[in-house]
């Protein structure tokens, strides 16, 4: 069983486990609005904000889509005041028909939306089978001995990636069809369509369905069960299907040319798309209404999300994510949310000139350093705080690692320390942590579920930017990054686990530059300081 779990683990970092607001765990819900190791959140409303006005800002978060009827982000929705819903016409003449609550670029003027996508890897090696197969290397020129090079390299980790991903897929589908059959026995054993664990105990006994109730039993201590496992499967199966399938082309349902970037009004006005779990998990974070007693509270409380649908199944494109940036900051939005990465970037410079642009607009970008469990600084993770290609480092960015409300290790409940055991890590490109463990927050349906992931955190710094330039609009988004950097919980010299390597421990301060937390409390002592100077 705990090889099953691990093998999970390895492969699939947002883990979500649904449960109501009434059912979830209260020390884990809205845990990171806490003290401690959490953002103190609660405590700046209570004790700085209380009785100061803000204004509204309009946070993009670039993702998967956003359930816009969410119960819990109504009032927080992004609405184009200049665009007349439904009528057909691109009444503002931004290039974008109907874009009401933003815009997705994963989709068509027909209202198909594309959900699975390759790997940028797997396109790569497709382009490069075309040009390089069946040639010899003695044949090539220099340049082009060097992009032989990455195409074999990108060969054999596709060769890899798929064949890891049908072995696990194998190995998670037989225990899937075995727990099926168990829970089928042991429901009509119990004569109804759920149980208990305490039932399940019981029953290990049983001369019928003794076996099935011991192994169902020692799957929900996992956190295992038969619904999660058919969701394994399912993600195993499309990485067989799609992320490492050379031959599949999921760009003609769009219809525009990915390497053309002057070809760039495609899509719809489908905000929410397919399967919106992940970029409404990351707008609740930032925005779901406070204290409202449903759900969890999210960590600013006067904001518009614009949502940006650009992140399929699969690696997102350098062109949709050049001209979502774009699409943001055009459109009003003074900080962008981005939960995504990748491992190759072939068109950068395109996505630099975007990042550049929101810079010179006074756009603060937050990303998430990624899951990987290595070293940024190392292993590339786009877009990137740091191009090879760049002269002077972005001031409009900051890079985010995911941290946990353990300031030890803990076995039982599988987690390293202080940072997260999945989070990337880099002394030099990783500026700041924030919590990405055991994160409650809204999905789709008016729906909770607890996840995990840098995708969480970069939005807890996300709404925390926010939060600052609402209730201190005289602030500069450069000023707002310096305030979030300097005036986090510093836990430099908390030993923790190294990300990645459970045989090491590190300092804080190894795993990012400034060996910090966020923290909304010191963040809003330090914009009262600075706001009373000016």
């Amino acid at each position: 069983m705990r090889r099953i779990v691990k093998l999970i683990a390895v492969y699939v970092v947002l883990i979500a486990f649904s449960a109501t607001a009434q059912d979830y765990d209260k020390k884990k819900l809205n845990w990171y609005n806490g003290a401690k190791y959490g953002m103190n959140t609660e405590n700046a409303y209570k004790k700085l904000l209380s009785g100061r006005k803000s204004e509204k800002v309009v946070v993009a978060v670039i993702d998967s889509g956003v359930d816009i009827e969410h119960e819990d982000l109504q009032g927080s929705i992004w609405t184009n005041a200049d665009e007349i819903p439904g009528n057909g016409i691109d009444d503002d003449k931004n290039g974008y028909i109907d874009d009401v609550h933003g815009w997705n670029f994963l989709g068509n003027a027909d209202g198909e939306n594309v959900n699975h996508e390759q790997l940028e890897m797997t396109r790569m090696l497709k382009g490069f089978e075309a040009k390089y197969g069946g040639k010899e290397y003695s044949d090539l020129s220099d340049d082009e001995k060097k992009e032989y090079d990455l195409y074999k390299k990108l060969k054999e980790e596709v060769a890899k990636g798929k064949g890891n991903a049908e072995k696990t897929m194998a190995v998670i589908g037989d225990l899937y069809d075995k727990t099926k059959e168990a829970d089928e026995k042991v429901k009509k054993k119990l004569g109804k369509d759920s149980y208990t664990l305490k039932e399940l105990k019981k029953l290990k006994k049983d001369d019928e369905v003794g076996t099935e109730a011991e192994m169902l039993y020692g799957l929900a201590a996992n956190g295992l069960d038969v619904e999660t496992l058919k969701h394994y499967t399912e993600i195993f199966q499309a990485r067989v299907d799609y992320h490492y399938n050379v031959d599949y082309d999921a760009r003609k349902i769009i219809g525009d040319d990915p390497a053309n970037f002057d070809d760039k009004f495609y899509g719809n006005n489908d905000v929410e798309g397919p399967d919106a779990m992940h970029g409404t998990h990351c707008s609740g974070i930032i925005a779901a209404t406070r204290g409202n007693g449903i759900g969890n509270d999210g960590v600013a409380d006067n904001v518009w999300i614009m949502s940006i649908r650009t992140v399929p199944d699969g690696d997102e494109r350098d062109k949709d994510v050049a001209l979502a940036i774009r699409y943001a900051v055009d459109n009003g939005a003074q900080v962008v949310n981005m939960s995504y990465g990748k491992s190759y970037s072939p068109y950068k410079d395109e996505v630099i000139a975007a990042i550049r642009y929101a810079e010179e607009k006074g756009v603060l970008l937050i990303h998430a350093a990624g899951n990987d469990g290595k070293d940024i600084g190392e292993n590339d993770n786009f877009p990137s705080p740091k191009y090879d290609s760049m002269d002077k480092e972005f001031t409009n960015w900051i890079e985010v690692g995911a941290s946990t409300r353990y300031g030890k290790p803990n076995a039982k409940k599988g987690v390293n320390g202080l940072a997260a055991s999945f989070s990337n890590y880099s002394e030099k490109e990783v500026d700041i942590y924030a919590p990405g463990l055991e994160i409650y927050s809204t999905v789709p349906q008016s729906d909770y579920e607890e996840s995990q992931g840098t995708s969480m955190a970069a939005p807890m710094v996300t709404g925390l930017a926010a939060l600052l330039k609402s209730y201190f609009p005289k602030l500069t988004m450069f000023e707002i990054r310096d305030i979030i950097l300097a005036s986090g919980q510093d836990v430099s010299e908390v030993e923790t686990t190294l990300p990645g390597d459970e045989t090491k421990t590190v300092p804080f301060k190894a795993l990012c530059e400034t060996g910090k937390i966020a923290n909304v409390y010191n963040a809003v002592e330090m914009a009262i300081e600075m706001e009373s100077k000016k």
